[in-house]
């Protein structure tokens, strides 16, 4: 069932990338790292709302991405399809593999603006997008950490899970992690600094994928039942709620008396829930709907010439389990 409903996601996605807007209509394109993330539908909302808003405006936002977030190569082709095609006008790019879609623009030397949205391309690449327009994911990993030094003030053994391996966003937020425990910058791996020790295995990495970010914390909880903390730096585990749910019970006395500590990327409804039911001790959420609703009009900014900031960032909520009611911007 999961490879017929991926390859129902994947011919959606050509089919509307043959197709992506009425033919009076310029395309302003976001490209998201895959279809199967709960997280990118909600950047898909927003770019959907500024369709309703500016409608026979002579732009349409279009929405796409490759059916599988773990398909990097398939993101990158996307991008390279749209850039053929002569209704885009400009393309926002939340990169799944930064060095390689940077490679991509390197090539094609893309003369519509291109920005980036939620992920970033590496520093050493900035030069080839316009914009950034996301979360300040190293700010993300700092909160990750002031929450866990609240929690656990002697520091302790932990863990981070991370996305995949080339995700410029999500390793800033391991850096901004790593950084503020250790009380230095620069810090590749916590080995007591401040009382924090990164755990034989760990960082593990998803790959994207639910399924496997929940057999990995299964398999460091059962390997390390002395474990202090966990970090999600990303939401993965918990887009999948049943699944989250019976590893989380599996230790939910420990995390009752904050013997382990769970903190984790993104306030989704299910990830609130989870919150709530003391299955995680703080979320830091991004904004993605405002992401994908702010899009649309920074390329139409960029098309016409004018001034836009290398950088705009979307803000963060904090969420504990005492103010997972009022912690999420309206």
């Amino acid at each position: 069932m999961r490879k017929l409903s991926l390859g129902l996601l994947a011919a959606a996605a050509l089919g509307l990338l043959a197709s992506p807007a009425p033919a009076a209509d310029k395309v302003l394109a976001i490209v998201v790292k895959g279809l199967d993330n709960p997280f990118f539908e909600q950047i898909h909302l927003g770019c959907e709302k500024w369709n309703a808003e500016n409608a026979g405006k002579g732009y349409t936002c279009f929405y796409t991405g490759p059916a599988s977030s773990a398909d990097e190569a398939g993101e990158v082709q996307i991008v390279d399809d749209l850039l053929n095609k002569p209704d885009i006008a400009a393309i926002a790019i939340s990169p799944s593999n930064a060095p390689l879609m940077a490679k991509l623009l390197r090539e094609r030397k893309p003369t519509i603006p291109i920005m980036t949205i939620d992920a970033d391309l590496g520093k050493e690449d900035a030069a080839l997008r316009k914009t950034y327009l996301g979360t300040d994911n190293y700010l993300m990993g700092v909160k990750f950490a002031e929450h866990l030094q609240k929690l656990k003030a002697k520091g302790g053994t932990i863990c981070l899970q991370l996305g995949n391996v080339a995700a410029d966003n999500i390793n800033a937020r391991a850096a901004g992690t790593r950084d503020t425990l250790s009380g230095a910058k620069g810090t590749e791996r916590l080995t007591g600094q401040n009382g924090w020790t990164e755990i034989a295995g760990c960082p593990v990495f998803t790959n994207d994928q639910a399924d496997l970010a929940n057999q990995q914390m299964a398999d460091t909880f059962t390997a390390n039942p002395d474990l202090d903390a966990f970090v999600l730096e990303g939401g993965w585990a918990q887009f999948a709620p049943q699944a989250y749910s019976q590893v989380a019970t599996q230790v939910k006395d420990k995390m009752a008396s904050k013997k382990l500590v769970i903190v984790a990327g993104d306030t989704l409804p299910p990830q609130m829930e989870a919150l709530k039911s003391g299955y995680s001790h703080v979320q830091v959420g991004q904004r993605p709907f405002e992401m994908g609703y702010r899009a649309p009009a920074v390329m139409l900014d960029l098309i016409a010439g004018k001034a836009v900031e290398p950088v705009i960032y979307t803000g963060l909520d904090e969420c504990t389990q005492e103010t997972a009611a009022t912690c999420i911007a309206k």
